[in-house]
């Protein structure tokens, strides 16, 4: 499966005036493509700001709180290498331009689910446009653009994590202004931005893959990509964890309102936006991996602030926790990249959909069943402690990249 295309067949892909120069172009395509991740991702992480409230309406206990989560992850991330083939053999936009509205439609009506089932429906539903989007989108982010990938491409991931920051409270405040019938308003920019791309995105992209995946060279590098996916896998866990729980347990455990806890987690998330832009910047100037050992070893004293703490003290904790942990990022991404650069699809769809797809799935629900038998504090708490095996793992890396 090949998603890596030349400038000048990005440039005719996106279709825009010829007078533009390949790297104009490539700007605009990134400008497109990120500002449809801010919106695919605010609904990937709408369920963390619906919680509290389908906890109290449909009275669900934190497991099966959990597994809800379970199954976004699922559809949302374990299934973006299907839809990597899938988007490499039948070229075609639409992978990327129906993204948003699918997403948008099924996470916005979760207000409306009358039972438990039809909320797991809508959730895998919504969690399979999200899917759609990312293989095909991650590949062509940077295409066009030559210099200091690294900070570009943390554009595009980070607008993403924004928007996963601002995803709660936007829904939070949305039902509480509206009611959990009003949810369906959530909907209306994922309809327009796929508008905006149906616009834009008129020429279907280059493939010459055709689906087909060649192993050789990830089995040449199968080591170093290894630690790459093992890295990803564990800083997913600690983020998918807090950016599920943590308007559970700030509201339940710490005594916040719906609406301040939603906020708690739109602190938290827009420090790791923060982060992730920033360690791409660092990435470029001081290499991948140095970046990544400050990350892992330096978010430890950040989070256990936020758990020993309490008050402004505590959230500031967690809002520093977040920006080191999300430090890597891009980093991770364009280092298994650059392992196989004739696969970058392949490669984005194993660390950003796979990986942590994985992790979510896994732990996800084991966080919330030991919840309900030792309390989110604790469960969080233990948790938060991972990132400690990142950076002994990470030291195996190599001095030169």
């Amino acid at each position: 499966m090949k998603f890596c295309m030349s400038a000048n067949s990005a440039s005719a892909t996106l279709a825009p005036p010829a007078a533009l120069p390949a790297e104009r172009s490539g700007f605009v395509a990134l400008g497109l493509l990120a500002f449809a991740h801010f919106f695919i991702d605010l609904y990937s992480s709408a369920l963390s700001g619906f919680q509290p409230l389908l906890v109290a309406k449909h009275g669900l206990s934190l497991s099966q709180a959990g597994l809800l989560g379970g199954v976004l992850v699922f559809s949302s991330s374990l299934l973006q290498p299907l839809y990597g083939i899938l988007s490499d053999r039948y070229p075609s936009w639409m992978f990327t331009v129906l993204a948003p509205a699918v997403a948008g439609v099924f996470i916005s009506l979760l207000g409306w689910a009358p039972a438990y089932p039809w909320l797991f429906l809508m959730v895998l539903l919504g969690g399979a446009g999200v899917a759609s989007f990312h293989p095909q989108a991650t590949a062509n982010a940077t295409v066009g653009i030559p210099a200091n990938p690294g900070r570009w491409m943390a554009v595009f991931i980070s607008s993403g994590t924004l928007g996963m920051a601002i995803g709660p409270a936007f829904f939070s405040l949305l039902v509480g202004r509206f009611g959990m019938e009003g949810s369906w308003l959530g909907a209306i920019p994922g309809l327009v931005i796929t508008g905006i791309l149906w616009r834009a995105l008129r020429t279907p992209p280059v493939s010459s893959g055709r689906g087909r995946i060649s192993l050789a060279p990830l089995r040449a590098v199968w080591k170093p990509l290894t630690v790459h996916y093992l890295l990803v896998f564990i800083r997913s866990v600690v983020h998918m964890c807090f950016a599920h729980f943590l308007p559970l347990y700030l509201s339940r455990e710490r005594g916040f309102s719906v609406q301040s806890a939603a906020l708690g987690l739109t602190l938290y998330m827009t420090f790791g936006a923060l982060g992730g832009f920033v360690g791409g910047h660092l990435a470029d100037r001081f290499g991948g991996r140095r970046v990544i050992l400050i990350s892992m070893l330096g978010c430890l004293p950040f989070l256990a602030v936020f758990f020993l703490a309490s008050g402004w003290v505590s959230l500031l904790g967690l809002a520093l926790g977040g920006l080191l942990l999300l430090f890597t990022i891009p980093v991770n991404l364009l280092m298994g990249q650059r392992l196989v650069p004739g696969q970058a699809g392949t490669v984005s769809a194993l660390l950003m959909g796979f990986a942590w797809g994985s992790a979510g799935l896994i732990f996800i629900p084991l966080t919330g069943l030991a919840a309900d038998y030792f309390g989110l504090h604790r469960a969080l708490a233990l948790v938060s402690v991972l990132p400690l095996a990142g950076w002994m793992l990470a030291r195996t890396l190599p001095e030169k990249e």
